[in-house]
């Protein structure tokens, strides 16, 4: 199933803002940048760049890319789409079309590429194991060994349920939370290696999913450094957005087929 399934069904839940082009001061001020996106928008991916190209950030974290395709990223390709297609084997990604995303590394030319994208295998693993047991050393320190809030688990596996089209079996709901959990903490990690690497600042670029600052990404990093200055930026379409962030910034929709035709019965 395409990356952009899960980012199709929004609620209006985030303060609507105006259209802004370049970072705020806040953004600009902050060690640590989360850059939202609908993933097939191909607005959202212009305005990352322009933010990139504004905040002259040290390190990108992409959710987009493992840890091996990330050093495959060398500043050598960075110039070159179709080297640099190829070098990350994007065609077999399973995301949109690169040309969406090409202008983000070009928009940073010295910044160093992470990879924080979870293998398959290691989401499995967490569906089948656990979220703590999948994510390894320091789960704790994640607070991945303790249960979500009653509330909070059970709004994210409503949310899980209707982005597959309510067509996932009930009790497979509680490990397609897990499944984000790790994905959320996987995505902290590799900002903060990025950081203590490259003394920041760091720009991450990620679904909205990711980048709320209630449970997502900056949730994860507001445990583990209370004191580190995080910017969350949310992209809407049409002012549907789900979840809090510090700016959200709006974009018309890309015309898609329904995502869950494919689930429809005859």
């Amino acid at each position: 199933m395409k990356h952009v399934l899960l980012c199709l069904i929004l609620v209006l839940a985030a303060p609507f803002a105006a259209v802004a082009s370049t970072p705020t001061p806040a953004a600009r001020n902050a060690a640590v940048v989360l850059l939202g996106e609908v993933h097939d928008n191909p607005a959202h991916h212009q305005t990352q760049a322009e933010w990139v190209a504004a905040l002259r950030p040290a390190a990108l974290v992409f959710e987009m890319l493992t840890p091996q395709q990330a050093a495959a990223a060398t500043p050598a390709l960075r110039g070159d789409a179709a080297a640099l297609e190829q070098a990350l084997d994007w065609a077999n990604s399973g995301w949109p079309a690169f040309s969406m995303y090409f202008p983000i590394f070009t928009a940073a030319p010295a910044a160093k590429i992470y990879g924080a994208a979870v293998p398959r295998a290691q989401a499995r693993a967490a569906l089948m194991q656990g979220v703590a047991q999948s994510f390894g050393p320091n789960a704790a320190d994640y607070g991945l060994t303790q249960p979500l809030p009653p509330a909070q688990q059970q709004q994210r596996e409503t949310m899980q349920a209707l982005s597959h089209c309510n067509a996932l079996p009930a009790e497979m709901l509680p490990g397609m939370v897990d499944v984000q959990r790790l994905r959320d903490a996987a995505l902290a990690r590799a900002a903060l290696q990025a950081l203590d690497e490259t003394a920041g600042p760091v720009v991450v670029i990620t679904g909205n999913g990711h980048a709320r600052s209630d449970w997502g990404v900056p949730a994860y990093l507001a445990r583990l450094r209370p004191t580190l200055a995080v910017f969350a930026l949310g992209q809407s379409e049409d002012g549907q957005i789900d979840g809090q962030f510090d700016l959200v910034i709006d974009a018309a929709p890309v015309p898609r087929d329904d995502p869950c035709a494919a689930f429809a019965k005859d």
